[in-house]
């Protein structure tokens, strides 16, 4: 929830998101005036209170002005991808003309036949549909946001097909067994379908476009006059999807000013983090000229570990060629550095992957799962399942399900202390599902409910160590790892390294295999780690 600056006295009124540029400067100028004046002020130790009315992370702490956790608040819904949206809608105008072609031969009197002249003439039609829509530019998003002109195309598009026909029915005869009646009244179901459809797809486009969800949210990474004129640029481009979050730039205010083109500096580099951990961010825009290798260098050591796209603005150093490793937003070229992984179809598929499979896998071992727990309950007091608050997605903290493998009163729900070898904390029948992993088959709920994927990198507990160094100080890059969900099992337990983790070694060949996973992922790797886990826990040399 944010809160737009009032206007002409009328009370702030509250929103999901900026609605535009425009409100989205106005908000953050406003922010940075109400920032110095609190500076001023006396300190307060209060809990830091979101505009939503909820005690959040203190600032202080967290390295975030109020305004940049408000604004950041304001970023946490996820967005819509753009190719989901389009093949989404490619595959309803298809499944249209199929359901109207079988409706309209029930039209006529006493002919409902629908057979395979029928059916070739629809897959026909299909094909043709998609090739005078895509010509026509009916599944671009700008397009979709305007609905007289989408409704013209599809119309225009769809008469086309028919004339199609009808062209090769009077130069060559095929399809003449067709009826007349079908076809007119396939037509006119088609169109009338297809129109709603659009109209259904224009309401949803406009109402995404004016929340934020259909937009590339990004950040600039870097200010002063670079910064000012990249703006400029990307805000004078037509149809552009870009929406500028804020700036972060490490420099001083004599070398980077504190407001650039009406966007206030957030914060430096490591609030950037922070800020990227809070927010649904999609793009980073890093704005140093190219010519300062080591300076880009740094910043990219610390920002690839971030779940999203990283573009090099190449506009200060005018390239004027295209290549794989390039991209233009408009006229405006970028660098491509890191992409998002795991993202639009990809990210579609993973999930129906972890839902097919985890429900499988729940019904095949559900006896075995109700054995452990009455075996848990009766050899020991205490609750079936264990909860241990874990790393996730993006940083997120989640709680993961596991059965209870220790006694009740030693238990250690913040990991305080990794489990040993004969640990005398663990239950006999715990140290039996620790060495099969019987103990993390509860996770396959976690998996149902979107919070863990089957295949990824472990989850790891939030306060895991080795030798008292948490694993982000024993392991540059860490957190990369996080770029996408955890999972049940993963690549690192294929190659053995599971159990107990008690030297830099184990930790460093985890996260390697884990970085491995995600810049290799496929489905077929999904599936071939989850075919190989079974074999992989007859290995129970590390696990206690």
């Amino acid at each position: 929830m944010t809160i737009t600056a009032p206007k002409n006295g009328e009370a702030p009124e509250p929103k999901s998101s900026f609605r535009s540029a425009p409100d989205l400067r106005q908000h953050l100028t406003d922010g940075l005036h109400r920032a110095a004046e609190q500076t001023d002020g006396p300190q307060s130790h209060q809990p830091f209170v979101s505009s939503s009315g909820h005690e959040g992370q203190d600032p202080a702490r967290s390295g975030l002005s109020v305004e940049a956790l408000e604004i950041a608040e304001s970023l946490d819904d996820d967005g819509i991808s753009v190719p989901v949206l389009t093949g989404t809608v490619r595959f309803v105008d298809l499944a249209l003309i199929a359901v109207t072609s079988v409706a309209a031969a029930f039209t006529e009197i006493g002919a409902s036949e629908f057979g395979l002249p029928q059916v070739i003439a629809a897959a026909i039609a299909m094909i043709f549909a998609l090739a005078f829509f895509q010509a026509s530019d009916s599944y671009q998003v700008s397009n979709m946001r305007r609905g007289l002109s989408q409704v013209g195309r599809i119309a225009a598009g769809w008469t086309l097909v028919f004339g199609m026909f009808y062209l090769i029915r009077a130069t060559s005869g095929f399809g003449s067994s067709l009826s007349m009646h079908w076809l007119g009244a396939w037509y006119l179901l088609s169109l009338t379908g297809l129109i709603c459809a659009r109209l259904a797809v224009f309401q949803l486009v406009r109402h995404w476009m004016n929340t934020g969800r259909l937009e590339r949210r990004a950040i600039i990474v870097g200010g002063g006059t670079a910064a000012a004129d990249l703006i400029h640029e990307l805000e004078s481009q037509p149809e552009n999807d870009i929406r500028i979050c804020g700036i972060f730039d490490d420099r001083a205010n004599d070398r980077s000013p504190p407001v650039v083109a009406g966007y206030p500096k957030l914060g430096n580099i490591s609030a950037l983090v922070e800020f990227s951990r809070l927010a649904r961010i999609d793009m980073l825009i890093v704005c140093i000229p190219l010519r300062a290798e080591q300076r880009v260098l740094q910043l990219l050591r610390r920002l690839w570990i971030l779940p999203v796209d990283i573009r090099l603005s190449a506009h200060t150093d005018k390239l004027q060629f295209r290549n794989r490793g390039a991209s233009f937003i408009g006229t405006v070229p970028f660098v491509d550095v890191v992409e998002k992984p795991i993202t639009d179809w990809d990210m579609v598929a993973k999930r129906i992957f972890d839902i097919v499979f985890a429900c499988l896998a729940l019904a095949t071992l559900f006896p075995l799962m109700i054995a452990t727990a009455i075996a848990i309950r009766l050899g020991s007091k205490g609750p079936a399942l264990f909860r241990q608050k874990r790393y996730g997605f993006n940083n997120e903290i989640i709680e993961v399900l596991k059965f209870r493998s220790m006694y009740q009163e030693q238990a250690d729900p913040d990991a305080k202390t990794a489990v040993t070898k004969n640990d005398s904390r663990v239950t006999p029948i715990g140290r039996f599902i620790r060495k099969t992993s019987i103990d993390e088959l509860p996770q396959l709920f976690n998996v149902l409910r979107g919070e863990l994927s089957l295949v990824g990198p472990r989850p790891h507990a939030v306060n895991a160590h080795t030798n008292d160094h948490t694993w982000d100080e024993v392991v540059d890059g860490y957190f990369a790892r996080h770029k996408v969900k955890p999972g049940v099992t993963g690549w690192a337990q294929i190659n053995g390294w599971r159990g107990e983790v008690d030297t830099p070694e184990k930790i460093q060949k985890r996260v390697e295999c884990d970085v491995y996973y995600i810049e290799n992922w496929s489905i077929l790797f999904d599936l071939k780690i989850l075919m190989m886990t079974p074999f992989c826990l007859l290995n129970t040399e590390n696990a206690y």
